[in-house]
């Protein structure tokens, strides 16, 4: 009898992945499910057209390291997707080969040289972050008159107040915030992690009026559409360039910079280590779970790194130029001996 008649067909695997093992045992997020589920469309399709076949025909043994591979490549290439991209689709298949393994031992081998892959190292980029000037810019251009303005402004502001992530905030609920001083909200991160963030008396304001103008059950999302369904990450996304856009009129360098919901997230982590806030604090704050990621963000501030090098002592600094060099016209110079 072959491999691949002895195993499970490829559907069961997968749906004892995503339901029993995904779902019910590890308890993820629907975030992370969902995001594994894209890869696995992207695959799937992929190694059917690869290999002529309709995906109902394919088999386990047909998921070869080197159509992982090839498939990597292909995200990288043809969807000119980023390298951080690429190493979560390789996260969402490792995880699948993963599970394969440690209960079909004649898959053993496939799923090694699968495991084996690794993760492509990239460039460390400095988290992109707005300056005072650019928040303000932004924060001025959502129309506060109408409901869908109130909306935005509260969401931007609730983003730079607390540093949430963009799933943060969509999944904030009524009864996950107090009001009354002192003002605060729990959100619920990345690991079903919980933290709690105070707000600042003007962002509870905006919350509260917010609820004035459109209230919200206790357990509904507080962030709606026109439609009043929940409003969508893509829903954010679009309108944020709307006013990214509208506001590099008055401060053209905001063009220059890829501005998302997260780049709020950045920039409170900024302003929170300008402030000199312990990092400590700050990673509790924006949840992270080492202190090596809330490092980056001191990183990338460039007013303290310039704080930091008015420090040093003045008579080490050099000299400045002899005059002969500061002036264009040689000539000029050695007249004036």
């Amino acid at each position: 009898m072959s491999t691949a008649n002895s195993l499970p067909s490829l559907p069961k695997l997968l749906h004892c992945f995503f339901h029993d093992w995904m779902a019910a045992q590890r308890n993820a997020s629907r975030h992370t499910i969902i995001s594994y589920r894209d890869c696995w469309r992207l695959f799937l399709r992929f190694v059917s057209e690869h290999r002529q076949r309709t995906v109902a025909r394919l088999t386990l043994p047909d998921l070869t390291a080197e159509e992982v591979v090839a498939f990597l490549e292909h995200i990288e290439k043809d969807r000119r997707g980023s390298i951080s991209t690429r190493n979560c689709r390789l996260a969402a298949l490792h995880s699948f080969f993963q599970f394969v393994a440690g209960r079909e031992p004649l898959a053993a081998k496939q799923c090694e040289a699968v495991l084996r892959i690794p993760v492509k190292r990239g460039p460390k980029r400095s988290p992109c972050h707005l300056e005072t000037e650019e928040v303000a810019a932004l924060l001025s251009q959502p129309d506060r008159q109408s409901l869908l303005g109130q909306r935005d402004y509260t969401f931007l502001v609730l983003l730079y107040n607390t540093g949430a992530r963009i799933s943060e905030a969509l999944a904030l609920r009524p009864r996950d915030m107090r009001l009354e001083t002192p003002a605060q909200v729990r959100l619920v991160g990345k690991g079903r992690k919980e933290r709690v963030c105070p707000l600042w008396p003007e962002t509870a304001v905006l919350l509260e009026s917010l609820l004035k103008r459109q209230p919200r059950p206790p357990d509904d999302p507080i962030f709606v559409n026109r439609y009043g369904k929940p409003l969508g990450a893509s829903g954010v996304r679009f309108r944020l360039q709307q006013y990214v856009s509208a506001a590099a009129k008055c401060v053209p360098r905001i063009a220059d910079k890829r501005i998302s919901p997260h780049t709020w997230r950045h920039t409170a982590a900024v302003h929170l280590i300008a402030a000199k806030v312990d990092p400590a604090i700050i990673q509790s704050w924006l949840g992270h779970a080492s202190l090596d990621t809330t490092n980056l963000y001191a990183q990338a501030n460039l007013e303290t790194k310039r704080e930091a090098i008015e420090q040093v002592d003045r008579t080490l600094r050099p000299a400045k130029p002899p005059r002969w060099k500061q002036d264009r016209d040689l000539l000029a110079w050695l007249d004036s001996l």
